[in-house]
């Protein structure tokens, strides 16, 4: 029984760990989403974000930002790879919390 809870505890450990770097990662990325807008004919570009209610648009210009676009992308993969994370902290709190006798 003691060798099952040392590896619980590696995994939570590991998991916790993890978490943390993700998390520190996705806050220096940029959040939101990219809008491309057509007027006359012509094409713009708008970072489209949440704050708190509110949905604010910020013009970006007219060329298209591959670079913003990368670091959404980045942000959605990371944010995909918190979720599995917290699941498996999910499970092994669950596991934790049974009695073994």
């Amino acid at each position: 029984m003691k060798v099952l809870k040392g590896i619980l505890s590696e995994s939570k450990e590991y998991y916790l760990e993890a978490k943390r770097k993700i998390e520190k990662k996705s806050a220096s990325l940029s959040n939101g989403s990219i809008k491309e807008r057509n007027i006359s004919g012509k094409k713009y570009y708008y970072l489209q974000e949440r704050k708190g209610n509110r949905v604010v648009h910020k013009y970006l210009g007219r060329n298209k930002p591959e670079e913003l676009l990368k670091q959404i992308r980045q942000r959605k993969l990371f944010k995909n790879e918190l979720k599995k994370v917290n699941e498996a902290l999910a499970i092994i709190k669950r596991s934790e919390g049974r009695r073994h006798d």
